[in-house]
C-alpha cells in the first residue's frame, strides 16, 4: 500500500512521517514516533485512552487518521509531562490515589491537562464534565476528582 508523508508538530518537534492512507493517528504516533504513552483501548473512540490534544482540541486518537494531522499541532501524554519527575496533573493523581491499573491514565492526563489550559480553576461539575468521556475500571473516579478538585484549589490560591 502507498504510504504519504505527514508533516505536524508534535510536543512542540516538528516531525515527519510516512503513513499509510488508514492508520490511525494513535498508531502512527506510537508506531512511527515511538510516543507509546498514547495508550490503545477500544480502538472505536469510546474509552478514551488514546486522547491526545490536536490543535488545542482533544481528540480520540484512534479515530484520526494520521493523514488529517497533516500541519497539526499535536500534544501527547509525553508533551504534558516535564522532562524530569511528574507534572502537577499526574503528581496529583498519584497523592490522590488516582490511578490504579494506570491504563486509562494518560487520556485522563490529557483531558486534565486540556481542562487546566483552558480553565485553571474549573469548577466541580467542570471536571467531572472534562472526564465524563474517559472511562477508568479501575478507581471509581473519586481519586480522580480529589486530584483534579486539588490542582484546581491550589491554582486558587495562587491566582486570587
Amino acid at each position: 500500500m502507498k504510504k504519504h508523508e505527514v508533516e505536524l508538530t508534535v510536543n512542540g518537534r516538528r516531525v515527519s512521517m510516512q503513513v499509510e492512507p488508514r492508520q490511525s493517528l494513535a498508531d502512527a504516533l506510537r508506531g512511527e514516533l515511538g510516543l507509546t504513552g498514547t495508550h490503545l483501548g477500544c480502538e472505536h473512540g469510546v474509552c478514551g485512552a488514546c486522547t491526545i490534544v490536536v490543535d488545542g482540541d482533544p481528540v480520540r486518537g484512534c479515530l484520526m487518521l494520521a493523514v488529517q494531522a497533516q500541519g497539526a499541532n499535536v500534544v501527547t501524554v509525553e508533551g504534558a509531562s516535564p522532562a524530569v519527575g511528574l507534572s502537577e496533573i499526574q503528581a496529583a493523581l498519584r497523592e490522590f490515589h488516582g490511578l490504579q491499573c494506570g491504563f486509562c491514565t494518560p487520556g485522563m492526563v490529557m483531558v486534565l491537562h486540556h481542562l487546566f489550559t483552558e480553565n485553571p480553576q474549573p469548577t466541580e461539575a467542570e471536571i467531572r464534565e472534562a472526564i465524563s468521556g474517559q472511562l477508568c475500571r479501575c478507581t471509581g473516579y473519586q481519586g480522580i476528582m480529589n486530584a483534579a478538585k486539588a490542582v484546581a484549589e491550589r491554582h486558587s490560591s495562587n491566582h486570587p
